[in-house]
């Protein structure tokens, strides 16, 4: 992560991330598909015998430190490193206003987060053709994706003029608790998580920091939730819940509860847009649906927990269902949580926020 206004510099104070995300320092977005800025007018994208290519460009990223950008000299192509949300937000704005064909995320899935929340308000629903060149240490989007680890610029244009593209909707959460102009600071990501997940990445950053990247870090965050989770006593920190409240905004209704602890929290949330996943995982089936889907566990019932890789692997059933494991897809959902989350690798704060799907953006792939 780059763009150093998305955070205070306040520690978070349990300890587990060395700062957290506010809400109040991100862009303020209006209705969806709206400009918060007249400036940002963009012009119709006509065909080109050589397409315009911006590219946000994140020198941090795990495989980009130390590395010349690629194609830097060629004139179609403008790079840019912004290195605060302003920045971001006005570099997004010039590639809108020159109508690029192709708009580059150079960096891991944390920029790509911070590409999509700062272009939100300028893009609307009429995104260019997104390419990722997945740069980060764990880089799940590419997994969708079905990206290379190592996919090069000048692969990624052929395969655009090939018009090889595959379309996502991110996540995109919005707090209730918005100012009183009825603006709405937003992020897009693709996965979120509560409880278990939030320690088990955490687990991640230290298999970083050991050497560990993409799938094989996963496989040891993994591991190290489930061996504390299922091994870990009352009180241990792999065996907390998280204070949740999930109600379907169409029906009203609250996602019921059938674990052994209190009703009002959550072992474990996931919720993600995602198709395919790390390790060959299928935490929702062998065909999950598109869109928003979640992934529940009330309480850490310790059977249940041996399972998980079971359970990941597509394992599902009603005896899960009957003892607060469950998976269900959805459109908008009212999301109250209690304590710090993970939205693609990074932690926000607790807060009350409306989870729905955020424009159907098109990607890039072999």
């Amino acid at each position: 992560m780059f763009l150093g206004d998305f955070r205070t510099a306040r520690p978070y104070i349990g300890g587990v991330y060395g700062s957290i995300y506010e809400f109040e320092t991100l862009p303020t977005f209006g209705e969806p598909g709206r400009r918060a800025d007249a400036r940002f007018v963009r012009p119709a994208r006509r065909g080109r015998a050589v397409p315009l290519v911006g590219i946000v460009r994140n020198p941090r990223s795990h495989r980009n430190k130390g590395i010349a950008p690629e194609m830097a000299d060629c004139s179609n192509i403008l790079t840019q490193t912004p290195c605060t949300r302003e920045e971001l937000h006005h570099t997004l704005g010039e590639f809108a206003r020159r109508g690029v064909d192709y708009l580059v995320v150079d960096g891991g899935d944390g920029t790509v987060r911070d590409v999509l929340s700062c272009g939100a308000d300028i893009f609307g629903d009429d995104w260019p053709t997104l390419i990722v060149l997945p740069k980060g240490k764990t880089n799940a989007l590419a997994v969708d994706l079905g990206l290379p680890n190592r996919w090069s610029l000048a692969e990624a244009l052929a395969a655009a003029q090939r018009r090889s593209t595959i379309a996502r909707r991110p996540l995109r959460l919005t707090p209730k608790d918005g100012p009183r102009d009825g603006a709405a600071r937003s992020i897009l990501g693709f996965v979120l998580g509560t409880g278990i997940f939030a320690r088990a990445t955490e687990a991640g950053q230290e298999a970083h920091r050991r050497g560990a990247f993409n799938s094989f870090a996963v496989g040891l965050s993994i591991l190290a939730a489930i061996v504390g989770a299922l091994f870990g006593r009352s009180g241990n920190v792999w065996r907390a819940s998280t204070p949740t409240r999930i109600v379907d905004r169409h029906s009203g209704r609250h996602l019921p509860y059938a674990g052994r602890g209190r009703a009002d929290e959550r072992f474990l949330t996931f919720a993600t847009t995602f198709e395919r996943f790390p390790l060959g995982a299928r935490p929702f089936g062998r065909d999950p649906a598109p869109g928003l889907k979640l992934a529940v566990m009330d309480s850490p019932v310790r059977w249940i927990v041996a399972l998980l890789p079971a359970i990941m692997a597509g394992l599902n059933g009603k005896f899960l269902t009957r003892n607060g494991a469950r998976r269900f897809a959805a459109s908008e959902l009212d999301i109250d949580i209690g304590g710090s989350f993970i939205l693609d690798g990074e932690a926000f704060p607790a807060g009350r926020f409306v989870l729905d799907e955020g424009p159907q953006i098109n990607f890039v792939v072999p």
